[in-house]
């Protein structure tokens, strides 16, 4: 049979037949929803008449009903979504036009007996409240008519609208109703996928323009052309909401399998349709076989679907660099894109708190193929038989090890979150990448543990028994706890609800007459089940599972020959560290790892002590170009303890350079003080020709962060002793000592977005011939009329100062950097290009006013506000004091071109203490400029989303 048969009258038919057959099991207790639909595609508008007949099935009466409104979610720079974004550092839909915008307008809302209900939305505008003319009792029915436009956005804030092809995604974009389960469970649209709306029994009369392709969960009853548009009569019984997707110049195909009927626009041009045919059969056999039988007509798979929530990594990478097959990327690509629609449409659990149940058993099943069809698949497919990267470990590892490494990733960096975390509280990377993947390695470990062949048939019961069921995280518990022969009560007490870290780590193992004593012992005390492994010349020989236990625990084994005894071995359990988990029994401890040299940063071995070295380049005015070699023992994913040594040669200066350092990070919880980090770092350059500064500075620093780590609010104390050491040219004419130390105290405060950002800090120095403080801060906020405003304040000022020059004053517009924080491309520099850089500090003033520096006090406010787009007005005032004379007040005033706030800007000075500066001679020298060139800080501008 062709795979891509049209769909026939014959299985119309049975489409309808089966709906008929099921409509007493549907209706009842259901609530009816008739929708008639007109989309206009001039306007973008679709024109929605709706009768909605509510049925009261708790045991409460209720007062007022609440819908889901999130097609509003687009209104407007004050919605959840809107907010939302913001935190994610996208400003797209709060720059949006009033034409870019989308929304519902609601014309009129009745009852049966035509009275006006009176309604609302809520603060977050994508809920609305509907007050009831009278109380709807228990078991009782409501019926009402809503007339509406929705006005749809374009597709560029989320795939949703229209797209400049001339294509739609209507998705949540009818008025659903609210779930009432004692409480109303209210969500916003957070564009997290996760609608949580009642089951209703749909029936949608569409209209919308004929040269358009239409594919849709729902089934398609009929659909008819006439002039200059198409009707479609779409109908879904017992099901959430109507998504309809309208391509431009791509038609759905329709796939019959011996298990779905599948409709799709996953295609691939490298891959010929007659291979991807048999591919859907594979896939669709073995759902059907792990799952069960899907409960409506048809299920829709499409391109878009898969693009909200893709397979992140190196698929991410254009088509022509991509290692994998076309057949292994066409079907994980149409498996993890069936696999969600499949339990998004049949599984109805509370997806804002309960999603990690559904992620859980899409990756799990995701492993299984991988691990049954392409057991031999490696994590970088062609590449790890490269011969620049198939010596390195990440070469060695396994398609399915990705789904351990991309969890630690964030582990690592004391980021990852509890499983049952509501999704809208997770980072954007745990939500969409390190959580789902934890969900899925869990039950992998759970199935491990019980001995196997435990999971897959718990899934398919639990899919059998509760679909298109209301459900929750107990009954998923209840079905494996049924399946399981051990106890995994702390699969759900502890693994899922903490983000507690493992890690055992086998403290001694001690050799008798025929059995073998082991210590393992708990690092962190998190209290789950530990494998062990015998191995005998990297084989197998024994193996056995403990129960979780606290501190230390001592186990006899029998002696079956073992070489080396392994925990983890075969990493089924997401450990934080696996490098103390073997011991050799011919006497070589696990703590003597040999050394191994690499070239570029690798993946964690952990059966070696791996040192990374590459190339650097870097340049400074005075020491030129200086390449060198880093040497560190940083691996892709952190690790507490750090160290980094860069060697360079400064061309210009003919001599040696660089820096180094030491860091070890203490993480003492997720909130509140949640981290410790002790340095020490060195570092010797040019700051002139032949003159050379060398700085030792060890360090220690305090963090904090709140319980919620959505928004981006961090604070911080450091502790540091700087000490310089300073080699002059003889030439030069120095006020001050060559060497100095400084004890610097220093509190942080940041809370960052896109819309409004605030920060302040409180810095305290103390010398042998000074001590100063100084409060800096910085406030920036996007107006509600696309303009940004961007204010400033600091105030320095000395306890004591007995130096002679002004080295270490406070300086208006170019501080001289005494402590090496800044990294200026020529530190000593009056004249030229270099000295036209700004880093705003101190003062922050962008004029170069005469006597710029206070040796007693400084006080400056520095303001920008937009004129349009990233052109600003900026001003600064100040008032500066040194000794033996009066205060003096300065000013200055220009334009900013903001292009890329903190990393690229310019600054052309109007008007100041000097006058009409572009009136003054060599005025392009008076222009200043921000550049920030440092790999590490421009990663963060474009990384700052995800964590």
């Amino acid at each position: 049979m062709n795979p891509t048969l049209a769909y026939s009258p014959l299985l119309r038919f049975i489409g309808i037949l089966f709906l008929v057959l099921n409509a007493p099991f549907a209706l009842y207790g259901q609530h009816q929803n008739k929708i008639t639909a007109t989309l206009e595609e001039e306007t973008k508008l679709i024109e929605i008449q709706q009768e909605f007949i509510y049925v009261n099935d708790s045991q409460d009466t209720l007062q007022e009903l609440y819908f889901n409104d999130w097609a509003n979610s687009y209104s407007d720079k004050t919605t959840a979504l809107a907010r939302r974004f913001s935190e994610e550092f996208r400003k797209s839909l709060h720059l949006a036009k009033e034409a870019e915008r989308g929304g519902t307008d609601i014309l009129a809302v009745t009852d049966q007996e035509y009275r006006n209900i009176s309604w609302e939305h809520l603060p977050g505008k994508d809920i609305i409240r509907f007050t009831l003319n009278k109380p709807l009792q228990p078991g009782s029915q409501a019926k009402f008519f809503l007339t509406y436009t929705v006005k749809l956005p374009p597709n560029k804030y989320t795939p949703y609208g229209y797209g400049t092809d001339g294509s739609y995604y209507l998705k949540d974009w009818y008025l659903t109703p609210a779930v009432y389960d004692s409480i109303w469970n209210l969500y916003s649209n957070k564009n997290l996928e996760d609608l949580y709306t009642d089951i209703t029994d749909t029936n949608i009369n569409f209209i919308f323009p004929d040269s358009l392709y239409l594919g849709t969960n729902y089934v398609d009853l009929s659909l008819t052309s006439f002039p200059g548009n198409q009707y479609a009569n779409l109908r879904g019984v017992g099901r959430k909401s109507c998504d309809v997707i309208l391509n431009a110049g791509k038609p759905f195909k329709k796939h019959v399998t011996s298990h779905l009927f599948v409709v799709t626009d996953i295609q691939s041009q490298k891959y010929s349709e007659i291979l991807q045919g048999i591919s859907i059969e594979r896939i669709t056999r073995f759902i059907d076989e792990n799952l069960g039988d899907f409960p409506y007509e048809q299920l829709l798979v499409s391109e878009i679907d898969f693009n909200k929530n893709p397979l992140y990594g190196l698929n991410q990478l254009p088509s022509f660099i991509r290692p994998y097959d076309e057949q292994f990327q066409f079907e994980l690509k149409f498996l993890k894109t069936a696999l969600t629609s499949y339990l998004r449409e049949s599984i109805f659990l509370n997806p804002r708190k309960d999603k990690w149940v559904t992620d859980a058993i899409i990756n799990y099943l995701m492993i299984m193929y991988v691990d049954s069809m392409y057991p031999d698949q490696k994590l970088l497919g062609k590449l790890s038989r490269s011969w620049v990267l198939r010596g390195t470990y990440l070469a060695q590892m396994d398609f399915n090890d990705q789904y351990s490494f991309l969890y630690m990733w964030m582990a690592r960096r004391n980021l990852d979150q509890a499983l049952n975390t509501s999704n809208d509280s997770l980072i954007k990377f745990n939500q969409k990448i390190a959580n789902t993947y934890k969900a899925g390695l869990g039950l992998s470990y759970v199935d491990a543990y019980s001995g196997g062949g435990v999971i897959d048939p718990a899934i398919k019961d639990f899919f059998e028994s509760y679909k298109l069921k209301k459900v929750s995280p107990k009954d998923f518990e209840r079905t494996l706890k049924e399946y399981s022969p051990k106890d995994i009560d702390w699969f759900f007490r502890t693994y899922v609800t903490t983000s507690d870290q493992i890690d055992y780590k086998i403290k001694r193992a001690d050799k008798g007459n025929d059995s073998i004593q082991v210590t393992i012992e708990n690092k962190t005390n998190t209290e789950v089940p530990i494998s062990l492994f015998g191995l005998r010349n990297d084989t197998v020989v024994s193996d056995y599972w403990f129960k979780g236990f606290k501190e230390s625990q001592t186990f006899q084994i029998p002696d079956l020959g073992e070489k080396r005894l392994v925990l983890n071995y075969d990493q089924k359990i997401p450990e934080f560290s696996q490098k103390d988990n073997w011991k050799s029994m011919g006497g070589f401890l696990s703590s003597n790892r040999k050394l191994k040299f690499q070239f570029f940063r690798d993946a964690e071995n952990p059966y070696y002590n791996q040192v990374f070295y590459m190339p650097v380049l870097d340049f400074n005015i005075y020491d030129g170009l200086t390449p060198g070699i880093r040497l560190t023992n940083k691996t892709l994913i952190q690790r507490p303890f750090q160290f980094n040594f860069v060697p360079q040669y400064a061309i210009r200066e003919d001599a040696l350079v660089g820096s180094g350092s030491l860091i070890y990070q203490h993480y003492h919880g997720k909130s509140g003080f949640y981290v410790t980090n002790y340095s020490l770092r060195g570092s010797s350059f040019h700051f002139q020709t032949n003159s050379r500064y060398s700085t030792i500075t060890p360090a220690v620093s305090f963090g904090w962060r709140p319980d919620d780590l959505i928004p981006n609010i961090r604070s911080s104390l450091l502790m540091r002793y700087v000490n310089v050491f300073r080699t002059i040219d003889p030439s030069l004419d120095l006020e001050t000592d060559p060497d100095y130390s400084v004890l610097n105290f220093r509190y942080n405060y940041l809370n960052n977005n896109i819309v409004k950002f605030f920060s302040w800090f409180a810095d305290a120095q103390h010398s042998a011939d000074f001590t100063k403080v100084a409060l800096n801060v910085d406030y920036r906020k996007l107006m509600i009329n696309n303009r940004q405003i961007n204010l400033r304040f600091f105030a320095g000022a000395f306890l004591r100062n007995d130096t002679d020059s002004d080295f270490f004053s406070f300086a208006l517009d170019r501080p001289t950097d005494y402590l090496f924080d800044l990294n200026y491309l020529g530190r000593s520099e009056d004249s030229g290009i270099a000295s036209q850089q700004i880093i705003i500090a101190e003062g922050g003033f962008k004029s170069q006013l005469e006597n710029p520096f206070a040796n007693e006090w400084l006080v400056t406010g520095n303001a920008s506000f937009g004129l349009w787009k990233w052109i600003e007005v900026y001003g600064d005032i100040g008032f500066l004091k040194n000794e033996g004379v009066p205060a003096r007040f300065v000013y200055d005033s220009g334009i900013r071109l903001n292009l890329v706030t903190d990393y690229f800007e310019l600054y052309f000075p109007l008007y100041s203490n000097r006058g009409w500066e572009v009136a003054g001679p060599n005025y392009d020298q008076r222009i200043r400029f921000v550049i920030t060139l440092s790999p590490r800080t421009l990663t963060g501008l474009f990384t700052r989303k995800w964590f």
